[in-house]
């Protein structure tokens, strides 16, 4: 259920563009964004940090976007969000006991901290080459080319590198359960 909340101003920011414009499509965008981070509250009465930041960002980029009718603005909006988590990911790495990926997941799984570290660097890694494809794209393909990068391929991008991260688990997952079989 979250994926499909977090993943909301994104698709209707994709269908508004597709029937509409950029700048309809940002202020859809924008209002999506409201509307999500208002579920979040009104539903848990808290909304995480990176809920908060990404609504800012939308407000600000989609807002110069749409006051000053320049559509740079939001085609950047996605870069600084990547970019901002991987310095939170890597801020992890030397802040607190814990990495983010390790804090998000380590419920679920048995790993060394080595281990942990190289997830968690590897979405640092990951963060900053999806910042750097996106302005790629922004600033050598027409919109339509950008829009659809936007949804298709970032996401994309996104389902091929978890699919890593987890073939590469795998490996000290199992042998941590022989481990423990042995005991």
């Amino acid at each position: 259920m979250k994926f499909i909340t977090d993943f909301f101003p994104i698709l209707l920011f994709f269908i508004a563009y597709k029937m509409y414009d950029i700048y309809i499509a940002t202020a859809v965008a924008i209002v999506a964004a409201v509307i999500q981070v208002a579920y979040a509250w009104h539903k848990h009465r808290h909304v995480e940090n990176m809920q908060w930041i990404t609504l800012g960002l939308i407000v600000v980029f989609g807002g110069l976007t749409l006051v000053l009718q320049d559509e740079t603005f939001i085609k950047w909006k996605p870069s600084v969000v990547n970019w901002l988590f991987a310095i939170a990911f890597l801020g992890s790495q030397y802040i607190g006991g814990k990495t983010f990926i390790e804090r998000m997941v380590s419920g679920n799984f048995d790993l060394p901290k080595a281990v942990w570290n190289r997830l968690n660097m590897s979405w640092v890694f990951f963060f900053v080459f999806s910042g750097f494809a996106n302005l790629y794209v922004a600033q050598n393909y027409d919109t339509d080319t950008w829009v659809n990068f936007k949804l298709f391929g970032m996401l994309g991008l996104t389902f091929i590198f978890i699919i890593g991260q987890g073939i590469y688990m795998t490996r000290f997952m199992k042998s941590n359960a022989l481990d423990n079989k042995e005991n």
